[in-house]
């Protein structure tokens, strides 16, 4: 009777830990190398599609054609959020070429990442009643004093990443804002966890909701992630980016000290994000090429490529083509001057990876300059 009695209790163990297996997308969060063993088929699927046609890189320019010839003489002041943020930086660079190649000034003034700074810095840019003023990273509700004397003096302002979604703003007013649409941003990297998982992971989010962009795009993140039950979302670590490098490391001990091996994929707004978690990563012991397996929905800046080239403690990232863009935002100053409209082109998203960026170390489609300069010569 106890032999027949322990026989059964080892059998209703096995037919357990058989059933934890098939149910759902459970069974332990997955590095994506064995069979899948999804319950979310559908889902799966649809994520597995869309990171191959992201993650294609053979892109050729599909931006404007046509616009008017550059309007001569003109002068742009650049105000960043803060030149620590990599992304905010790239663009500031693109602008920079791009306003050599069309003739124009540019300035860049710094925000430093404060709010008071940046307050600071855009009343500087109005003082020097420039042709164009680019609102580089930050919430324009943050500076409403300053913008609406940059309104009244008739300045227009170009905004990179500075509201929620690509194209023309009436409150705040910008001529236009640049950027890919955060939805999309957002979706392709969650599904890019689906995909890689195989529908199976715990994921930790790092992001900065005191940016109302990155907040939305934040949320955005777990509602896609939510579509595969499989995926559960861990914790969301709500880091501002100016104090990322002072708390991330203490951020992500701790959370290696709570979830441990649960932790097997993370997504974080930015790139920055990765770069102040691999010391504490690496401290732990976690191998530079995953788990946990790290993808940044923005930005691409050049040390994201470099950690992903080398497998050190992020394996993707959906970059923004920051050279691209801020050539796309001097053309948009030009047809603000020639008095057109905004072009409305905004750019698809992709994933990057060591397997497809050929050791590059930015997104950075080809034909756009010779786009522009052809637009420009007419």
């Amino acid at each position: 009777m106890h032999t027949n009695r322990r026989t059964l209790l080892t059998a209703a163990a096995l037919l357990t830990a058989a059933a934890t297996l098939v149910a759902g997308c459970g069974g332990g969060p997955s590095t994506g190398a064995g069979p899948s063993q999804a319950g979310c088929p559908t889902t799966l699927a649809r994520a597995r599609t869309a990171v191959q046609q992201a993650e294609n890189s053979d892109a050729s320019w599909h931006g404007p054609t046509t616009g008017p010839a550059a309007v001569p003489g003109k002068s742009i002041v650049y105000v960043a959020q803060t030149m620590t943020n990599p992304g905010v930086a790239g663009v500031a660079r693109g602008v920079e070429e791009a306003a050599k190649t069309i003739g124009w000034k540019v300035r860049v003034i710094d925000g430093d990442g404060t709010p008071a700074g940046i307050q600071a810095a855009l009343s500087q840019a109005v003082t020097l009643k420039p042709s164009g003023i680019v609102i580089g990273g930050f919430d324009p509700q943050l500076t409403s004093q300053q913008m609406a004397r940059a309104e009244a003096a008739g300045i227009p302002v170009i905004g990179w990443h500075a509201v929620g979604s690509p194209g023309p703003s009436e409150n705040p007013r910008l001529f236009t804002n640049i950027t890919t649409k955060v939805e999309d941003v957002a979706k392709i990297s969650a599904d890019w966890i689906i995909a890689r998982s195989e529908g199976d992971a715990g994921v930790v989010l790092f992001t900065d909701d005191s940016i109302p962009f990155a907040k939305n795009k934040s949320e955005l993140i777990q509602r896609e992630l939510a579509t595969c039950t499989g995926v559960k979302l861990l914790a969301s670590a709500n880091i501002p980016i100016p104090d990322a490098s002072s708390r991330t490391p203490q951020a992500v001990s701790s959370l290696l000290s709570r979830f441990r091996n649960e932790w097997t994929y993370s997504v974080a707004i930015n790139d920055l994000y990765f770069a102040d978690a691999a010391p504490a990563l690496r401290a732990a012991g976690a191998p530079g090429s995953g788990p946990p397996f790290n993808i940044g929905a923005g930005d691409g800046d050049p040390s994201a490529f470099q950690r992903i080239n080398s497998e050190q403690f992020q394996s993707a990232t959906v970059p923004e083509p920051l050279s691209q863009q801020g050539w796309q935002i001097v053309d948009e100053f030009n047809r603000a001057f020639a008095a057109q409209p905004a072009s409305g082109y905004v750019a698809p998203v992709h994933i990057a990876t060591a397997e497809n960026s050929g050791g590059a170390t930015s997104w950075d489609p080809s034909g756009y300059r010779e786009g522009y300069e052809e637009i420009w010569r007419k």
